[in-house]
């Protein structure tokens, strides 16, 4: 195997220019760095923005020192269909100027509160990160929490420049309100620590928390064809990161944040709005909607990848006709936009440098439907007075799903342990006749624990997956969609 020396600076012919922190970053993770950093970087290509990025390690155990042995540089791999045509682009990503692991380093962690041009905080540390924890201590060094260690460092840095310029924080976790549901935690520190009524006031004239919505599919380490990279390149990046083109963040909050970030100069995908529900909404129903009505319909079909599921005729032709006839009637908004958006969803499914495994996304799938699928059901019955037949197949292939059985091979089920028990009780009581399927899809859509509410009230919605179940024990999916 040919040996390669490890990417640092002295390795290039050019050196990247020394930027200003004025990013603090809480997460050195794949997404954040082909998204929010990405971003910075064409930022800074395209005008005077002249901003870089301190990373913070928001865990105990993470790709610190990697980043700081490759003095923060890494190749970020974007490629995808766009306008029908398949693009790709390479980046050295130059951004990150320092690495900081708070848990061996905490007075360096602490010191950046008195970074005079810090602007920024983003933060990308998991759904489950952005949670309060009473056990945490404003002397631990550090807090448990992410929210712990940013209440810490903002308290710092009210007490050593508390003239400082405003802060505006980004929050990229996938959860809704996720910038309001950062500072309440904050507040709730700032609380719990008794750190006084002029801090508080501080937070609250320095402090900008933004909700916001972040959509790219990042793939992450090219493992695959590493080694080949590698060579084209020169030198050993062991923290590149591949990505789609297609990018979107949406960013809720006052229109000053728009004069700060040069987006528009860089030509980025980035919206202001002061309602993120209606991108939110779009999001959750047609991409993520479809990606779970598609699981269960093109695993049982006999098919792994959501490509092939998108390119097949049958599935590929399902999964459309579920989308412009039954989602986006579904929804309020300007229809001619929800296609466009629709039409970018689908090349975004197609893009053959993304393997996408159905099981993957199955995750929790029954949450997942109730979630992404279910309002759209909910909508449609409500416009068109009757249950949706597409949307009705999905729900009639989810529960087949869950009879843990392809092809006689065992379906890796993963999902709450209540939603399996009670699914393998469903199944073993079924026989597979008309009158045990109906009492199964009764047992199924009315159990309010999974949906918070009876749907068997719904009119024509049980006759259809109970007729959707029958059909896929006797035929299969094929036989279902043909």
């Amino acid at each position: 195997m040919q040996q390669f020396d490890l990417l640092n600076k002295s390795k290039l012919s050019s050196k990247p220019a020394s930027l200003k922190n004025r990013v603090l970053q809480f997460g050195e993770g794949n997404f954040l760095r082909a998204f929010v950093d990405w971003m910075i970087y064409e930022m800074n290509q395209a005008t005077d923005f002249d901003a870089g990025v301190t990373v913070v390690q928001p865990i105990e155990k993470g790709l610190i020192n990697k980043l700081n042995d490759q003095d923060g540089l890494y190749n970020l791999y974007l490629s995808g269909i766009t306008d029908g045509s398949f693009v790709s682009d390479r980046s050295l990503i130059d951004v990150i100027q320092k690495a900081i692991d708070p848990y061996a380093q905490f007075e360096a962690y602490l010191s950046e509160a008195g970074n005079p041009d810090l602007k920024f905080i983003v933060s990308n540390t998991t759904e489950a990160g952005i949670q309060f924890n009473g056990a945490d201590r404003v002397e631990d060094r550090p807090a448990s929490s992410f929210p712990g260690k940013l209440t810490q460092l903002l308290y710092r840095r009210f007490q050593v420049i508390p003239d400082c310029t405003d802060l505006i924080v980004l929050p990229c976790e996938l959860i809704d309100k996720n910038g309001e549901k950062l500072k309440d935690v904050i507040y709730q520190y700032a609380d719990h620590w008794s750190l006084g009524a002029d801090f508080v006031q501080w937070l609250d004239t320095k402090m900008t928390f933004c909700n916001t919505l972040v959509d790219r599919i990042v793939p992450g380490y090219p493992k695959e064809d590493a080694d080949e990279k590698w060579t084209d390149l020169g030198y050993r990046d062991e923290l590149m990161v591949k990505g789609e083109v297609f990018h979107l963040w949406v960013i809720e909050g006052p229109e000053r944040i728009q004069e700060e970030l040069p987006v528009g100069k860089a030509g980025l995908n980035v919206v202001f709005t002061d309602d993120l529900d209606y991108y939110r909404t779009r999001k959750v129903r047609i991409l993520n909607g479809a990606h779970t009505s598609m699981v269960p319909v093109a695993y049982l079909y006999g098919l792994n990848f959501v490509r092939e599921a998108v390119e097949d005729e049958l599935t590929g032709g399902f999964v459309k006709k579920l989308i412009f006839e039954e989602i986006i009637p579904s929804l309020s908004g300007d229809k001619e936009e929800l296609k466009v958006y629709a039409h970018q969803v689908i090349d975004r499914f197609r893009n053959p440098s993304v393997k996408h495994e159905l099981i993957s996304i199955s995750l929790n799938s029954f949450s997942k439907f109730k979630t992404r699928v279910l309002p759209s059901i909910l909508s449609y019955h409500e416009k068109e007075g009757s249950a949706p037949e597409l949307l009705s197949i999905a729900f009639a292939a989810l529960i087949c799903f869950y009879k843990g059985q392809r092809s006689g091979d065992q379906i890796p089920l993963n999902d709450e342990s209540t939603v399996i028990d009670f699914m393998n009780g469903q199944w073993q009581a079924c026989d597979g006749s008309d009158d045990a399927v109906k009492a199964l899809v009764h047992a199924v859509l009315s159990n309010e624990s999974f949906w918070a509410t009876n749907l068997t009230g719904m009119s024509g919605l049980s006759s259809k997956v109970a007729e959707g179940v029958r059909v896929i024990l006797k035929e299969g999916v094929s036989g279902l969609l043909k």
